[in-house]
Parts: C-alpha cells; sequence; structure tokens
C-alpha cells in the first residue's frame, strides 16, 4: 500500500470475527480429518503389504555320503599292569628311593631294608657249603683208595660200599649246603626292593624306621606301581546290542570283535569329540545275569600319559558296514512328541513336516535312515518362522559344516 509521500507500507491484517473464525475452523477440521484418514489408509496397506510378504528360511539339500553306524558305551579305563609292592622279608627300613607319584622303570630302586641280619646268614650258609664241600672231597678220596685196595683184598667189599654211601651223603650235604646259601643271599636281594614293572608309582606307605613282616607273616604293603601305557577301557554291551551284532556277524555285515581288532574311538571327560583311538582286545565269556550286559574291553595308546587308570569315557565302537546315507545338520532336526521331524520347502514354496528316523552322527552331521530324499530342500535356518502349509522365502545355504561335497552348495 502506497501513501502520498511515496512510501511503502504493508498491507494491513484484515481481523476476523468470532463468527469467521467458527466458519474457518468448521472448514479447517474438515480438511484435516479427511488427511489424517488418507494417511492413516496408506499405513495400513502398507502394512497389510509387508505382513503378507513370506518369511525367509535357509534350505539346504541333504549330504550324500558313506557313513558306518557306532555303537556308544561308557567304560572305565584300568592299567594293564598293576602290582602291589609288598615286602618279601621283614626287617627295618632303612631309606626310602624313590618320589611319590614318579614314573619309575623296571628294576629301580624302591626301598632298602636293613639286609645285615640276611648278610650273617648268607655268611653262616656259606660256611656250611665249604664244609660240606670239604666231607664231600675226603669221601671221595677214601672212596678210590678202598676201590684200589679192594683189589689186592687189603680192604673188604663191605668196606667199599660203607666208603661209597659216605660220598652220597656227602653230595647230598654239599646240595643242601647250596640251597641254604641261595636262599639266604636272596633274603639279602630282597632287601633292596625293586619295581617290578614300568609305570607310575604311587605314595610310600612305610616310613624309614618302621618295622616291615616279610611274605612269610603277611607281607607289609609298600606302595603300588600301575602302568599307563597302553591303558585298558572296559565297557559293558547291553544284550540288545549284542544279538544285533551276533547276527550282522552270521550274515557277514560286521567282523566279530572276538577274532577281529575291531577300531573304537573314545571321547574322554569334558570333550565333545572323539580324541583317542584303539581296538577291541577281550569279550567275557557269558552275560552277567543281574545285568544282562556283555563285559568288552579295548586297548588305546596312551603315549602322553594323559589318562589315568579309573578315569571314565564314551566308547564308539563299530556297529555296522560301511552304507550309503543322507545327513543333514542336527539343527535343522525337530521334536514332536515322540517323533523326530524335519521341515521340507515344497517347489510351492510351501512348508512340509517330514517324520524321519535318525542315524548316528558324522563329522557334525545327522544321518537319516528313513523319511529324506536327496532332493530335497531343508530348512536349516529359520525354523521359528517356518509353518506347516504356509508359504517361506527360501534362500539356498552353503555346504553344511562338517561337509566335504559340494552338495547343497549355491551352485
Amino acid at each position: 500500500m502506497s501513501t502520498t509521500d511515496g512510501t511503502e507500507h504493508p498491507a494491513p491484517v484484515p481481523r476476523l470475527d468470532r463468527g469467521s473464525l467458527r466458519r474457518l475452523g468448521r472448514c479447517g477440521g474438515a480438511s484435516v480429518g479427511l488427511l489424517f484418514a488418507l494417511a492413516l489408509a496408506g499405513c495400513g496397506e502398507r502394512a497389510q503389504s509387508q505382513a503378507a510378504a513370506p518369511p525367509p528360511v535357509t534350505v539346504a539339500q541333504p549330504v550324500k555320503r558313506t557313513v558306518t553306524d557306532w555303537d556308544e558305551f561308557t567304560g572305565r579305563f584300568e592299567a594293564v599292569e598293576e602290582v602291589q609292592v609288598r615286602a618279601r622279608v621283614g626287617g627295618f627300613v632303612n631309606s626310602v628311593e624313590f618320589k611319590d607319584g614318579a614314573i619309575v622303570h623296571a628294576g629301580d630302586l624302591l626301598y632298602i631294608i636293613d639286609p645285615r641280619p640276611f648278610e650273617a646268614v648268607a655268611s653262616q650258609a656259606q660256611g656250611q657249603l665249604d664244609d660240606a664241600r670239604a666231607k664231600a672231597e675226603l669221601a671221595k678220596r677214601e672212596l678210590d683208595r678202598g676201590l684200589n685196595l679192594v683189589q689186592t683184598s687189603a680192604v673188604s667189599v663191605q668196606v667199599v660200599d660203607q666208603r661209597r654211601q659216605a660220598l652220597q651223603a656227602a653230595y647230598a650235604a654239599e646240595t643242601q649246603a647250596e640251597g641254604a646259601l641261595k636262599a639266604a643271599q636272596l633274603n639279602v636281594e630282597f632287601t633292596h626292593v625293586l619295581a617290578p614293572i614300568t609305570g607310575r608309582v604311587s605314595r610310600h606307605l612305610v616310613t624309614p624306621g618302621n618295622l616291615v613282616q616279610g611274605a612269610d607273616s603277611g607281607a607289609t604293603l609298600l606302595t603300588s606301581i600301575v602302568s599307563l601305557d597302553p591303558i585298558y577301557i572296559y565297557f559293558d554291551v547291553d544284550e540288545a546290542t549284542y544279538q544285533r551284532n551276533s547276527r550282522l556277524w552270521f550274515e557277514g555285515k560286521r567282523p566279530s570283535s572276538r577274532d577281529t581288532p575291531n577300531p573304537v574311538h573314545v571321547t574322554l571327560t569334558g570333550e565333545t569329540k572323539p580324541t583317542h583311538e584303539g581296538k577291541m582286545d577281550f569279550l567275557d565269556n557269558r552275560l552277567d545275569i543281574s545285568t544282562a550286559t556283555l563285559r568288552s574291553r579295548a586297548i588305546v595308546p596312551n603315549k602322553d600319559i594323559s589318562i589315568l587308570p579309573g578315569q571314565f569315557g564314551r566308547v564308539r565302537i563299530i556297529g555296522s558296514s560301511p552304507y550309503e546315507a543322507l545327513l543333514i545338520p542336527d539343527a535343522a532336526i525337530a521334536t514332536d512328541q515322540s517323533r523326530k521331524i524335519v521341515f521340507v520347502v515344497k517347489q510351492d514354496n510351501t512348508v512340509e513336516a517330514r517324520p524321519v528316523v535318525l542315524g548316528p552322527l558324522d563329522e557334525g552331521l545327522r544321518a537319516i535312515r528313513e523319511g529324506l530324499k536327496p532332493e530335497d530342500h531343508v530348512i536349516v535356518d529359520g525354523l521359528q518362522r517356518a509353518r506347516v502349509g504356509a508359504k517361506v522365502t527360501p534362500k539356498m545355504a552353503q555346504a553344511p559344516a562338517g561337509d566335504k561335497s559340494t552338495a547343497g552348495a549355491t551352485p
């Protein structure tokens, strides 16, 4: 707006009375409401379109390879050789010559028992032997003289016979003296207690200065030694497994552990997979009537001496001949009450629940005995998003963990 002096001023803002405001409010409220309704309709359409999208899942085809069934049992390790070291002669202990818990070798000195009483007895036995030998020598000379004199009738035949008998008695006395000397020398030797086997020794049970009893009066236990390499593991096979394995042996599908050192795999406590390998060594000749189990034994190398007698372990033993099987990750298997199922994506991308019969684990994958085909697409990730009969958006996975082939890989 211009004034008479030419200065520009802004146009005045028109005033609105209450009636005009009420009319504007009615019109504006309707417009805002219409815009809000249109916005809600647009959001609802987007939400419906997002909810209608099938959930994504990861699928893979079963891996096909040759596997072998394994039977698994709980076993306990025991030493191949175990010796309780006892005193063989009585006396006072002079010294202990080993460190508690150390590895000892056969022939190592363990204890020294006071040898002086036994050395004295050995000296006495040596003197008796020398006396018996002297008497035998004298009896031999007298017999030789009698044989010469009897030819000239200087002595009678009776005297010669007496001298021959005296020589034989002298020889017998010499033999007795030799035996007594050997026994005395053995007792002297037994005062030095030696390790009979190689292995780990326990603690010393008798300290120097104590009196121990010998074998003749209840030998005193001094310590014990157990061998460590190799080591046995004992386990009990149930009757059903034994009968099945026997049937497989008769059919020529599995070698018997009685005459074949079948391989075994051992998993120690705290381990998730086998770390030691061994072979079958023994099957008992009868089943335990109280437990209906067959005592079995395997022998396991223990080069690093990491296994001790008394430990527990899980033993896997061959349970079948090799056969072709389909394998999937264990995480793809679900439980439906008493049965195992997997979710398979069909060609129309709908989900189907498929009951399966499980086999053993093989290199991290679970063998499926029945229920799957090689061309099936099994859901391995996203099971919580899958619903039976509903559509999903499948994505092919790489080869499952533990698979050495290219089956199931993205083409």
